[in-house]
């Protein structure tokens, strides 16, 4: 009886509190009370007064939203919804372009989990972004030891700036070569990024490689002492 008494009084506090929360607390939301202030204030009877100078015939008198929902009923709607999709996981698909089956280790969502990188952002913004530029460090240190080099760098917007960086730095080291030969198989989107640094920074030029009668590129053959680079996409933009 003790413990249900000082809980008694701790409700009627809380329900004291929620009459007076909007006049505390400015992200709850307006009771009709307050609109009316507001309303009065402003000196208008209504709302709509407000959009008198929009013609008539242009506002939208309703927008076709069913009423509003509990947050349960939106929950269930939408895994409703949901279930009408067939992902990836549970059947073949071969949409290539980019969709491909992922196999993600379980140790990435336990370290992206972790509770100083769930606020990361962009690198450009250290104040908010520790955790990307943690994730960053880590991620180059182990690149460069697995891979023996110098350095390494993650800090790439998405593949298509990635590959042309990688075309760009080769035909810096390379000297006088100027042609960078492309697989079939590579992204058009990575290739129209690429071409468009190439042809405004006037580093190189790119060389799509040509294929035989079935359809089979022979990249080597087709190298030459001008090739600065060659692109290879894998698995390419068709699935392969």
């Amino acid at each position: 009886e003790s413990g249900i008494t000082p809980l008694f009084f701790e409700m009627q506090n809380l329900s004291r509190a929620a009459h007076t929360a909007s006049d505390i607390l400015p992200y709850v939301a307006h009771t009709p009370e307050v609109r009316a202030q507001m309303l009065k204030t402003i000196g208008v009877k209504a709302i709509d007064d407000l959009f008198v100078d929009v013609p008539a015939h242009l506002r939208c008198e309703s927008t076709g939203l069913p009423p509003p929902q509990s947050e349960i009923e939106v929950e269930r709607n939408m895994k409703t919804m949901a279930a009408l999709n067939l992902d990836a996981s549970k059947a073949p698909f071969f949409c290539g372009a980019g969709c491909y089956r992922h196999k993600v280790p379980a140790a990435v969502d336990h370290t992206m989990q972790r509770s100083e990188w769930l606020t990361a952002y962009t690198p450009y913004q250290p104040e908010v972004s520790q955790g990307t530029l943690q994730a960053l460090f880590e991620y180059e240190t182990q690149v460069s030891r697995l891979l023996g080099t110098d350095f390494s760098n993650a800090s790439m917007y998405d593949g298509s700036t990635a590959c042309t960086e990688a075309i760009l730095m080769a035909l810096r080291l390379s000297g006088k070569k100027k042609n960078v030969l492309v697989s079939g198989g590579l992204h058009p989107h990575y290739k129209d990024t690429a071409r468009t640094y190439l042809r405004m920074s006037h580093y190189g030029n790119m060389v799509e490689a040509a294929r035989d009668v079935t359809g089979t590129e022979n990249l080597i053959s087709q190298l030459d002492a001008n090739t600065a680079a060659v692109v290879v996409q894998n698995p390419t933009v068709f699935g392969h």
